[in-house]
C-alpha cells in the first residue's frame, strides 16, 4: 500500500475524525480467528505491515493518523458492542507496543483504558490478557507499573473464572512482570504504587490458581518469580500468608536448582527489613570476665577433643598475655624490629592478638593515666601506634621475609585506624612482590567486589604458608561470596540457559565445599562457626534439593553443631546477631517440613512438567493460547527493512521473562559445574582459561596455571 495513502478503503475522512462503515464490522465478525479478524482490520485501516521493521518505521512516521483510526474504530465497535473489533484494535495496539518509543506514547493517551473494559466479556478476555502480556514483554519499567495498578482487576478476573486455566495463565504472566517492576529494587519502592499492587490479594489469588490441576508450566514458572519477589520489600504482606513461606520452602525440593534458587532468595530476602549487622567489638575484660567463670563440662569436653590449646578462646587469652608482654619487652630494649617480629605472629594467630592499649603512669591522688612517649622513652604513645615503627624497622632489613612482615604489620595498622582501602591498595603491592603471602589475599577480599574478593581467597587458601587463623578467615569469606554469586546467576539466569546453571552451581559447590572445611577444621568456638554453619545448612538444601528426606535428617548433626556454637557465643560473651542469614535460617528449617508435606505433590507434578517441557523444547505460550495470535503477535522481521520481505523470524522467547530464552537441548550432566572451577585454586568463574597444551585445566590467570604446572606436567598431552 501506498504511504501516501491518508484514507483507509471504504473509510470515510470528515475533518480529523474518520468514519468506519459497517462493512468493515461485518468482514471483521465473520473472520474465523483473531488473527483474521486483525488481518481484515489492518487491510481496511490501511495499518503497515507489523512484522517488519520497515512497517514499524511507517507507523511512526504517521502514528497520530494511524492512532486516530484506530481510536475511532474501537469506538465505533464499543458503540455497536462489536466486541470483536474492539479486541481486534487492542491486539494490533499490542503488536505495535514491541517498539518502546511506539509503546510509551500509546500508554500515554490511554491504551489500558482500551484494554481492561474487555476482561469483562467472555469473547474477549483471553486476547486483552494476551494484549497484558505482549505489553509486559516488550514494556519498559513504567509500562509495567503502570500495569500494576490494575492488580486487583487481573485477580478478580482470575476469582471470578477459576475453572479457566487460560486465565490464571495469563493473568499471572501479566502480574509477575507487573510486581517485578514495583518491588524488585534494592531501594524502598514507591508505598502508593506497592499498595496498588495489590500484594498480598496476588499472592492469595496465585497460591489458589496453583492448587489446582491445571496449571501450566508457563504459568508456573512465573508464579514462582511472582511470589518470591516481594518478600523483601511486603514482609508483612508475605507472612500475611502462611502458605507462602511452606510453598517457598517446599519448591528448594525441585528437581531444578535454578526453581530452587528462586525459591530460595525469596525465603533469604524476607527477614532483611528486620535484620541487623553483626557490628560488634571486642571487649578483653569483658571476655576475661566471662571466661573466668568456667567453661561448662559439656562445652570443655568439645574443647578438650578438639585440643583446648587451639581453641579460639585459649588463643585468645595466650594472645592478648604475648601481646602485653611484648610491649613490656620493647619498653625495655626499644627494639622496634623485635616486637615487629612478634607482632608478625601474633596478627596472623588470632583476630584479637592487636587491641589498643597503652602504659599506665600513676599520677596525683593515686589515679592512673596513660604514660605518652615522653614518659616512658618509646616513640609511641599507645601501642598500636607502634606498628608503623615496628614496620619501617622490619623494611630496613630488606629481606624476603622481614619485607613480608612489614606489609602485614603495616595491613593490620590500616585496619586498626578504620583505613581499608589503604590496607587494600597495600594488600596489591604486596602481592606484586609476593604471590605468596596469604595474609594479604586476605586482606584484599574485604573490600572486594564478591567475585574478585573470593578470586582473592581461593588463591590464598593456596598459598604454601598460610597459619591456621588466616586459613579460617579465608574460609569463611569464601563460602560467603560463593555463596551470593552464585544465587545471583541462578537466578538471574534464562529459562533454559545450561551454561548459566552450570557457573552458578559451580559458584555454590565452592562454596559449600568451604563452608565443610571450615566445620572441620575451625575451632568449635569460633566467632563465625555459627554463619558457616548456617551457609551450610542453606547451601546443602540448595543443591541437593529432593535427595534431602522432608524431615531433614540429614542436616541433625549440623543442627546440633549449631546449638552448641549458640552456647559457646553466649557463654564467650559475642551477642548472637539477628542477621538476615541468621533469621532466613530460621524459616527454611521451620517451613522445610510443613512445607514439603503441603506442597510436596505439586513440587513433583511441575518436576514432571519441566522435564516434558525440556525434552519437547516447548518454547511459547502459542499451544495453549487462541488459535495463531501469540505467534503473530511475537513475530518481527529485524532483518529486513522490505514490508514484504519474510516473516519467518519470531521470538523465542516464553512469554513473561522479558528476554530471549535458549531453548534446553537436554540437562546438563551434573559435574559440568567443574568446567567452570580453577584447577589449581578451585576458583569458580566464568572466564577462566584453558591450558594452551591439552585444553583440559582451566585458571583463573598465569598465576595459577604457573603454580599448578609441577602437578599438572605429567598429564597435559601438548607438553609431554
Amino acid at each position: 500500500m501506498s504511504g501516501s495513502r491518508t484514507t483507509a478503503p471504504g473509510a470515510a475522512h470528515h475533518g480529523d475524525a474518520f468514519v468506519i462503515p459497517d462493512s468493515m464490522f461485518d468482514e471483521i465478525n465473520d473472520a474465523v480467528s483473531w488473527r483474521s479478524a486483525i488481518a481484515r482490520m489492518c487491510d481496511r485501516l490501511s495499518i503497515p505491515d507489523l512484522t517488519t521493521r520497515h512497517g514499524f518505521k511507517r507507523v511512526h512516521s504517521r502514528f497520530d493518523e494511524i492512532h486516530r483510526r484506530l481510536d475511532e474504530a474501537y469506538s465505533s465497535a464499543r458503540r455497536r458492542s462489536n466486541k470483536k473489533a474492539m479486541g481486534a484494535v487492542v491486539g494490533i495496539m499490542a503488536k505495535m507496543c514491541a517498539d518502546a518509543l511506539l509503546r510509551d506514547r500509546l500508554f500515554q493517551i490511554g491504551l489500558l483504558q482500551k484494554v481492561m473494559p474487555l476482561l469483562d466479556f467472555d469473547s474477549t478476555r483471553h486476547i486483552a490478557l494476551q494484549a497484558l502480556i505482549v505489553v509486559t514483554h516488550h514494556g519498559g519499567l513504567l509500562a509495567r507499573q503502570e500495569i500494576a495498578r490494575y492488580s486487583d482487576v487481573l485477580v478478580k478476573a482470575m476469582q471470578d473464572h477459576p475453572d479457566d486455566p487460560l486465565v490464571a495463565e495469563l493473568a499471572v504472566v501479566t502480574i509477575a512482570h507487573a510486581t517485578e517492576s514495583v518491588v524488585v529494587c534494592e531501594l524502598t519502592p514507591d508505598p502508593g504504587l506497592v499498595r496498588a499492587a495489590a500484594i498480598r490479594p496476588v499472592i492469595e489469588a496465585t497460591l489458589a490458581a496453583l492448587r489446582r490441576p491445571t496449571y501450566s508450566h508457563a504459568m508456573h514458572t512465573h508464579a514462582l518469580t511472582l511470589l518470591a519477589a516481594p518478600t523483601q520489600h511486603c514482609p508483612r504482606e508475605c507472612t500475611a500468608v502462611p502458605s507462602l513461606l511452606n510453598f517457598l520452602a517446599a519448591m528448594t525440593r525441585s528437581q531444578n536448582i535454578s526453581f530452587r534458587a528462586v525459591a530460595f532468595t525469596g525465603i533469604l530476602r524476607l527477614p532483611i527489613a528486620e535484620s541487623e549487622f553483626e557490628q560488634w567489638q571486642f571487649d578483653p575484660v569483658r571476655f576475661l570476665t566471662n571466661h573466668r567463670r568456667g567453661t561448662p563440662q559439656h562445652l570443655s569436653d568439645i574443647l578438650m577433643d578438639y585440643g583446648l590449646m587451639e581453641s579460639e578462646a585459649t588463643l585468645t587469652i595466650i594472645s592478648t598475655s604475648d601481646y602485653q608482654k611484648a610491649m613490656v619487652q620493647a619498653l625495655q630494649d626499644r627494639d622496634m624490629y623485635a616486637l615487629g617480629v612478634k607482632l608478625v605472629e601474633l596478627i596472623q594467630r588470632n583476630e584479637f592478638s592487636i587491641a589498643e592499649g597503652g602504659f599506665q603512669m600513676e599520677g596525683p591522688g593515686g589515679s592512673w593515666s596513660f604514660a605518652n612517649g615522653a614518659d616512658t622513652g618509646l616513640p609511641f604513645n599507645r601501642w598500636t601506634d607502634a606498628l608503623p615503627l615496628c614496620a619501617k624497622a622490619l623494611r630496613a632489613k630488606n629481606t624476603p621475609t622481614d619485607l613480608d612482615g612489614a606489609d602485614i604489620v603495616e595491613m593490620k595498622f590500616y585496619m586498626a585506624r578504620g583505613r581499608l582501602s589503604d590496607a587494600i591498595a597495600l594488600g596489591h603491592a604486596a602481592l606484586r612482590r609476593n604471590r605468596d603471602l596469604a595474609y594479604a589475599y586476605y586482606i584484599v577480599s574485604m573490600g572486594a567486589e564478591v567475585e574478585e574478593g573470593l578470586r582473592a581467597v581461593k588463591k590464598g587458601l593456596k598459598c604454601k604458608r598460610i597459619s591456621p587463623f588466616v586459613r579460617y578467615q579465608m574460609l569463611w569469606r569464601a563460602v560467603g561470596h560463593a555463596a551470593q554469586r552464585g544465587l545471583a546467576i541462578l537466578t538471574d539466569a534464562e529459562e533454559g540457559d545450561l551454561q548459566a546453571r552450570a557457573e552458578g552451581t559451580a559458584f555454590l559447590m565452592s562454596a559449600w565445599e568451604d563452608a565443610k572445611a571450615y566445620i572441620s577444621e575451625a575451632p568449635p568456638d569460633g566467632r563465625h562457626m555459627l554463619a558457616v554453619l548456617s551457609w551450610y545448612a542453606l547451601l546443602t538444601i540448595l543443591i541437593r534439593g529432593p535427595e534431602l528426606s522432608e524431615e531433614l535428617r540429614e542436616l541433625d548433626p549440623a543442627r546440633r553443631k549449631m546449638k552448641t556454637s549458640s552456647e559457646f557465643m553466649k557463654h564467650m560473651g559475642y551477642p548472637i546477631a539477628r542477621t538476615q542469614l541468621n533469621l532466613a535460617r530460621g524459616l527454611m528449617l521451620d517451613h522445610y517440613t510443613e512445607g514439603a508435606r503441603e506442597w510436596g505433590a505439586f513440587v513433583k507434578h511441575f518436576d514432571d512438567l519441566d522435564r516434558d517441557f525440556q525434552q519437547e523444547h516447548a518454547a511459547s505460550l502459542a499451544e495453549d493460547a487462541e488459535d495463531d495470535l501469540v505467534e503473530w503477535l511475537d513475530k518481527i522481521d529485524l532483518g529486513s527493512d522490505e514490508e514484504g520481505g519474510s516473516h519467518n523470524h519470531g521470538h523465542a522467547h516464553v512469554h513473561g521473562s522479558g528476554r530471549q530464552h535458549t531453548v534446553p537441548q537436554a540437562k546438563g550432566d551434573k559435574s559440568d559445574h567443574e568446567l567452570y572451577r580453577c584447577s589449581w585454586c578451585r576458583n569458580p568463574s566464568a572466564v577462566l582459561r584453558k591450558c594452551g597444551g591439552c585444553g583440559n585445566t582451566r585458571y583463573c590467570d598465569h598465576g595459577c596455571q604457573k603454580a599448578h604446572w609441577a602437578e599438572h606436567r605429567a598429564d597435559c598431552k601438548g607438553r609431554t
